[in-house]
């Protein structure tokens, strides 16, 4: 196969038009793991180092440190055939370099997709769905040196984590929602929303504008999730204002949620100093939203984890909706948790009066 470089900025060599009547294998892999084939000197030297920046940099609001992504670096030699089996691959070089490992990517691209690069210091990605395997993505990154490649790393950072980002919520979906829960979604529509969540999860209390849904029997084996969504009035815009947003939480989980039903102490309150609440401004369905990013723990200390919560603002018709995930799985990792839980709640919409979600 041939590189021929085309367009400017993020394009892509679409191969995948005809993956339906394929007879490639599909692609596997873990959700969240990136197979990055380059040369060993560029993995530790500048041009590594900024891809451990871009895709090893630490999920926001988990109660410890976790990576974005599960990189496994790989000589590009030695891409195996089951190594290009996998799901999510990144190949990694600069047109100036000499070693054997880059040469073996280079050796890719036509003489005059160099050309190009070597005219436009700009173009620095390549995108090519399921080159390999059914359902893959190939990404190549490149350069003319190792400067102009990080230059345009470092500027291209948050396009770069996203488009995994919303790749691996994507593949997480179709497993989670292929069967959704009923019960959930006709309760849902009494606070206004249509919710979607899987089978899997059970409705632990139900009130005219309050919601909460629990993954059940939680093992020591997999987390212990939880789902809450709650409706107020909108009145005011001091309403989506940091504090106002942690002081609602804290109304909300106050009066309905504790980690001990018996104990009124052990309701649960948001941890403000490790990790601190990472806050962004956000859009769902074009209505405006906060989220929000964080650790719980129970007001006598007994349970703690992480959540992940979107304010949002249905203006059109005056309300104010609070949904929330968090994860309870002492001393093990919250990442898979809160992707499970931000593919949940970013499939969650707003009812309009005829009863369509938006």
């Amino acid at each position: 196969m041939a590189l021929i470089i085309t367009g400017i900025g993020l394009w892509s060599c679409d191969q995948g038009e005809n993956s339906k009547n394929s007879t490639k294998p599909k692609a596997r892999g873990a959700i969240g793991e990136i197979i990055l084939a380059i040369d060993s000197t560029k993995w530790e030297g500048k041009v590594g180092q900024t891809l451990k920046e871009i895709f090893q940099e630490d999920v926001h609001g988990l109660i410890r440190d976790e990576s974005m992504f599960d990189v496994r670096k790989v000589d590009p030699r030695g891409m195996t055939r089951i190594l290009k089996m996998a799901t999510n691959i990144i190949y990694v070089t600069t047109f100036d370099d000499k070693k054997a490992a880059s040469q073996n990517i280079n050796s890719l691209f036509t003489r005059e997709a160099k050309e190009k690069a070597a005219n436009d210091p700009s173009l620095y990605f390549l995108r090519s769905a399921d080159e390999f395997a059914q359902g893959q993505e190939v990404i190549y990154l490149f350069g003319n040196n190792e400067e102009e490649l990080v230059k345009n790393l470092k500027a291209n950072k948050n396009k770069l984590q996203n488009l995994f980002h919303v790749r691996e919520r994507g593949r997480l979906e179709k497993v989670l929602l292929n069967r959704k829960s009923s019960v959930a979604k006709v309760a849902g529509e009494n606070l206004g929303l249509s919710i979607n969540v899987p089978a899997s999860y059970q409705i632990v209390k139900a009130e005219n504008n309050f919601l909460w849904l629990r993954q059940p029997t939680p093992r020591s084996d997999r987390p212990d999730i939880s789902l809450f969504f709650y409706e107020t009035n909108y009145t005011s815009e001091e309403q989506v204002f940091p504090e106002s947003v942690l002081e609602l939480r804290e109304k909300i989980t106050k009066q309905h949620i504790y980690g001990n039903p018996s104990n009124r102490n052990s309701y649960l309150v948001t941890e403000r100093v490790d990790p601190n609440p990472v806050m962004n401004n956000f859009k769902i369905n074009d209505n405006f939203a906060v989220e929000i990013r964080g650790g719980w723990k129970t007001n006598n200390l007994s349970m703690g984890g992480s959540f992940l919560a979107y304010l949002i603002v249905d203006d059109k018709n005056g309300k104010l909706y609070y949904v929330e995930g968090f994860v309870y799985y002492p001393n093990e990792a919250h990442r898979e948790s809160i992707r499970e839980i931000e593919t949940i709640l970013l499939a969650t919409g707003i009812l309009n009066k005829d009863g369509l979600s938006s």
